[in-house]
């Protein structure tokens, strides 16, 4: 099923339709009954006051052996990856699912179009936490982990062009800013060292498969043959 990105939706669950996966978040709150949910293998319950964060790419499975009711967000918005798998202030996130979910019925329009434009972000912002952990930075115990690996495969395939940080960002739904400073926290470079890393040993392989030096260069992204020979003098040791 492909939703309309950063909209809400108010849907009814029964039996299973088979498991699928997103391209974008996939935020539910239950409003009433009980959502049995498996994502990526793992089970859990969403009563009237839980829900779930689906990540994009995620396979997914619903079943509400009784019905369930839930109030469903779907969004490309980044923030999503910084926040628990479940409203981190449960009770206000409730009442304001239950708000939105009047508005959405209502016959007026207004209302509907009201609940559309603000509801997204009001629900990022109640499932948030209220206050981080003492001497934490902001959301860290929430974060969602970069899969580094699967990140530098990607790469790898595009070394031959331009890449950019917001590039990069993107493929972990993270703002430039914030894939900076996790680069930085969580492998030690900024992001345009971690990319250098990932062109000089791309092309090490390379050379030692027996590639030319020009042909090396031009998969890697290098300017010039030289620049590839430059580099790599570079990194052996001395």
């Amino acid at each position: 099923m492909n939703a309309p990105q950063n909209s809400l939706s108010l849907r009814r669950y029964g039996a299973s339709h088979g498991s699928h996966a997103h391209s974008h978040f996939q935020v539910l709150l239950g409003l009433d009954g009980v959502l049995e949910l498996e994502v990526q293998g793992r089970g859990q319950r969403i009563a009237a006051g839980q829900g779930c964060v689906i990540a994009p790419g995620e396979r997914h499975d619903f079943e509400a052996r009784y019905g369930s009711r839930c109030l469903v967000l779907d969004t490309a918005q980044a923030g999503w990856a910084r926040c628990p798998s479940h409203p981190a202030q449960a009770a206000q996130t409730l009442a304001l699912a239950r708000y939105l979910a009047l508005s959405l019925e209502q016959d007026r329009p207004q209302a509907g179009s009201l609940a559309q434009h603000y509801g997204p972000r009001l629900l990022l912002e109640a499932w948030r936490p209220a206050q981080s952990l003492p001497n934490s930075p902001p959301y860290q115990r929430y974060q969602r982990p970069i899969d580094w690996e699967q990140l530098a495969a990607w790469t790898r395939e595009r070394l031959h062009e331009p890449l950019s940080v917001a590039q990069l960002a993107q493929q972990v739904f993270l703002s430039p800013t914030q894939f900076a400073a996790r680069c930085r926290r969580e492998t030690g470079l900024s992001v345009m060292q971690w990319l250098r890393n990932q062109r000089l040993c791309r092309a090490q392989a390379l050379r030692a498969d027996g590639m030319t030096v020009a042909d090396t260069a031009l998969h890697c992204g290098y300017q010039s043959p030289s620049a590839l020979t430059a580099a790599m003098r570079r990194q052996r040791p001395n």
